[in-house]
């Protein structure tokens, strides 16, 4: 028995193209287009990248200067479970902050630190209020989870939003 290669080659094409064509359909069914549809829905959110891997969820927003980013994440927490699994969540935020906003941040990052060492969350808030109402025009959040706080800042034109991880590690990281 003569083996035509022209037959075979195909054969293989066809066969790997049906694979990873039903693999990358899959994946755009089940996981992308899911989470891109819930968190672009969000109030709030602009826009939204999102990559996923084996063992890691990248997530990218760009959000509103009155975006609850406490409230987006609270309901993306429970939300994406059944599409997420076990994958962990890195979250990124665009960051649409100005020098005032930056001055503001510098001023409370300090306190806010103290607080997150010393496990006093609630002071958090209160210290994010205080320096805020020292400035017209700016309002200031602080929300927490069993994962983050989460700091928002805005003028009305410019917003500043950090996530400050509850384990150990910088509380001066920006997203």
């Amino acid at each position: 028995m003569k083996l035509r290669a022209l037959p075979i080659i195909i054969t293989v094409v066809a066969s790997i193209a049906v694979l990873f064509g039903g693999f990358f359909t899959y994946r755009q069914l089940t996981l992308y287009k899911p989470l891109m549809n819930m968190v672009t829905a969000y109030p709030g959110v602009n826009s939204a990248q999102i990559s996923i891997n084996q063992k890691e969820v990248d997530l990218k927003l760009d959000l509103k200067s009155n975006a609850d980013l406490g409230s987006i994440m609270e309901q993306f927490n429970k939300q994406s479970v059944p599409i997420v699994g076990t994958r962990k969540v890195k979250l990124e935020i665009e960051d649409h902050s100005d020098q005032q906003l930056n001055n503001i941040w510098e001023n409370a990052m300090f306190p806010v630190s103290q607080a997150m060492a010393n496990r006093q969350y609630t002071d958090i808030p209160k210290t994010m209020q205080r320096i805020a109402g020292n400035y017209s025009g700016i309002s200031a959040k602080a929300q927490m989870d069993d994962r983050n706080v989460y700091v928002s800042i805005s003028n009305g034109k410019a917003s500043k939003f950090l996530i400050l991880p509850l384990s150990a590690g910088a509380t001066g990281g920006n997203a």
